[in-house]
């Protein structure tokens, strides 16, 4: 993984009301795109519906990259946001859903979503 900056659980937490509302805008387009009907009569507009869509998509996931972290759920049925993070000074992700009120969970960088474990208690400073 190479990454430019780590985030402490503390650091990874402040940056949740803006993530969030990134996240709200990324889950909102992405939900659009997919309801974009391809049978449409009219589908040059469909078509410029949704290049205008994706490029708004790009825009809001490049915010996030701005901020450090990245976004990982394109299926856009819930958010999903990995943080760069070092715990028991090996290279993870601090990972956060949609639906939770802060990050409590991490997984190693190769595991995935469902390699999250409890953040240990000493990290939250």
């Amino acid at each position: 993984m190479v990454v430019t900056k780590f985030f402490t659980v503390s650091e990874a937490n402040k940056t949740l009301p803006l993530v969030k509302q990134i996240v709200e805008d990324i889950m909102k387009v992405g939900n659009e795109l997919k309801s974009l009907s391809v049978e449409s009569p009219f589908l040059e507009e469909v078509d410029e519906e949704r290049k205008q869509k994706l490029v708004q998509l790009e825009g809001y996931i490049d915010e996030l990259k701005e901020i450090g972290c990245q976004f990982k759920a394109y299926n856009f049925d819930i958010g999903l946001v990995d943080f760069p993070a070092l715990i028991n000074d090996e290279e993870v992700f601090l990972c956060w859903r949609s639906d939770e009120k802060s990050i409590r969970f991490y997984h190693g960088v190769d595991s995935g979503y469902t390699g999250r474990h409890p953040i240990p208690e000493e990290y939250y400073f």
